[in-house]
């Protein structure tokens, strides 16, 4: 069949797609269609004749023009692709998609006559940066706070206080209370969803609950019953609950409060592997500032990725933003997976549907991104060398000595990209200006305080 050499030429389409129309001359047709015949008669079986010796008339009459010539066409279609692939030297995302559809090919089908089609496949996007030099960013500074050292140590005794019935005195700010409560909205008087709850544990630390609910627990007695009357703020997780105003009838059951340990010695090898207070401070301080300096870089490559994305021309394939979106999705999985959620029951096709609706724009800036990089690259010539790709694969797998049935392939690409990454923002870096910002809130402080070591 292939003998006669097709005519095919190409033509862009929006999105990163591209048609290549094809031209097959009459004789790759009845080629096709005597071999679809020449098949068909070695797989059926016919009353009076053996397998393989059925007469094309019988055949013809027994199966149908139509049969045969579907399967020609399919035939033809998966041939005259992978040779139009060859001639073009395309490399495609996907499997093609044949303009009009195959029912109305069928239609124009005929074994004897020249037949033209077209096919459309996602092709690699050629990402351009309208301008790589000079470009302007601006990133929110982020610097060591000393206070952030007694925010933690404070973090660390509650965590570490001895909790102390109280009766004797109403609930008061920084009190624990057990309380049963249950909200219903104003409006119409329905039970709020997850607003209703028996012997809870609250923190009466003022932003804990919504506006109302802590102020309102605040002055209570044990056993005393309360109605409080509470607004759900507008930007509210629940878009039900949003604005709309609540009653919560509420019991107070127990109440506690911390007796915090003393800040001795004693308090530091109780809370960290450090033998006195003066090595938890520097310890502290130590870690605070290592983790505000990654911050205040982490915000300047972001700051400059940005500014280099806003410089890009490309069409995203629907391929590759699909791709992309899988991605994201099989990552949220493999967090769930390691926090002990049963996936499998949990992201059902509803679920699923959702995620990959939700994650759409963010699978689009990811690509918009890694295209900006690339195309970086590629216009300032930007590349690693094998020394510094072996150096880095080598310090990497040390740290992953422990590390049972390394891909050896797949962590060598995972060092490049995390190389060839940090000499384009830093190629970035010397090539733009960046303003930096105060922060708009203060720097919040590492979540968790000072703990001890633990082995593995």
């Amino acid at each position: 069949m292939s003998a006669v050499e097709l005519k095919v030429k190409t033509e862009p389409r929006p999105s990163s797609r591209l048609a290549v129309k094809v031209e097959i001359p009459a004789e790759r047709c009845k080629s096709s269609y005597e071999e679809a015949i020449s098949r068909l008669s070695r797989s059926i079986k016919l009353p009076g004749f053996r397998k393989g010796k059925v007469p094309k008339a019988v055949l013809v009459q027994q199966i149908g023009q139509i049969r045969i010539r579907a399967t020609a066409l399919e035939n033809l279609i998966d041939s005259v692709w992978r040779e139009a692939l060859e001639q073009t030297s395309i490399k495609p995302l996907c499997e093609p998609d044949l303009d009009g559809g195959f029912e109305e090919l069928l239609g124009n089908f005929e074994p004897d006559k020249d037949l033209a089609l077209t096919l459309e496949t996602d092709i690699a996007p050629t990402p351009k940066l309208k301008s790589t030099k000079g470009l302007k960013a601006e990133a929110e500074a982020v610097s060591f706070n000393p206070e952030q050292i007694d925010e933690l140590i404070e973090q660390s005794r509650k965590q570490l206080a001895t909790l102390i019935p109280v009766d004797d005195r109403p609930a008061a700010e920084g009190d624990l209370a057990v309380v049963d409560f249950k909200g219903t909205f104003k409006d119409d008087g329905s039970e709020i969803e997850g607003g209703s709850a028996e012997s809870m544990d609250i923190e009466l630390e003022k932003g804990q609950m919504i506006p109302g609910f802590i102020e309102g627990i605040i002055g209570m007695a044990i056993n005393e019953e309360k109605t409080l009357n509470c607004k759900f703020p507008e930007d509210y997780s629940s878009e039900i609950a949003r604005g709309r105003e609540a009653t919560f009838l509420l019991k107070i059951k127990e109440l506690k409060t911390r007796e915090l340990p003393a800040l001795d010695d004693a308090f530091a090898k109780q809370a960290s592997d450090k033998s006195n207070m003066s090595e938890l401070r520097k310890e502290l301080e130590e870690r605070l500032k290592k983790d505000a300096h990654q911050r205040h870089k982490n915000n300047r490559d972001q700051a400059l990725i940005t500014a280099l994305v806003e410089q890009l021309e490309v069409d995203l394939p629907e391929t590759l933003i699909q791709q992309e979106v899988r991605s994201l999705i099989e990552q949220t999985a493999s967090n769930l997976s390691q926090q002990g959620v049963d996936v499998k029951s949990m992201f059902t096709s509803e679920l699923v549907k959702s995620l990959m609706e939700s994650s759409r724009e963010e699978a689009k800036e990811n690509l918009r991104k890694n295209l900006a990089l690339q195309a970086l690259a590629e216009a300032e010539n930007v590349e690693l060398t094998e020394d510094e790709i072996k150096n880095k694969y080598n310090e990497v797998k040390e740290e992953l000595n422990n590390v049972k049935n390394i891909d050896a392939e797949k962590l060598k690409e995972v060092v490049s990209n995390d190389l060839l990454q940090e000499k384009l923002l830093e190629w970035l870096e010397g090539n733009s200006t960046i303003t930096e910002k105060s922060p708009a809130n203060k720097s919040k402080s590492p979540s968790k305080g000072p703990q001890k070591e633990t082995s593995p």
